[in-house]
């Protein structure tokens, strides 16, 4: 386990309001953290993803029945692509 201090300069109302709330405890701001790590992993992860996305162009319909008949035979013949 790690200590972390940390001295914030709030306004007064949201000051308030945190503490009213009851975000100022240890629990609520590691939970606080927690949650923003994980936004920002699904973040980046939509971002490789839509990079990726963007690296080929879309297969056609031809080259997906391409794909599907040589799955296809080689399911039928399993040793066909061996030598």
């Amino acid at each position: 386990m790690s200590t972390l201090e940390l001295k914030l300069v709030l306004p007064d109302s949201l000051a308030r309001e945190a503490e009213a709330g009851g975000l100022l405890t240890p629990e609520s701001i590691e939970a606080l953290l927690r949650a923003e790590i994980r936004r920002r992993r699904v973040t980046r992860l939509f971002m490789a993803a839509d990079r990726l996305a963007g690296l080929e162009a879309p297969l056609t319909e031809a080259e997906i029945e391409a794909e599907i008949a040589a799955v296809r035979q080689s399911r039928r013949f399993p040793d066909a692509g061996r030598r």
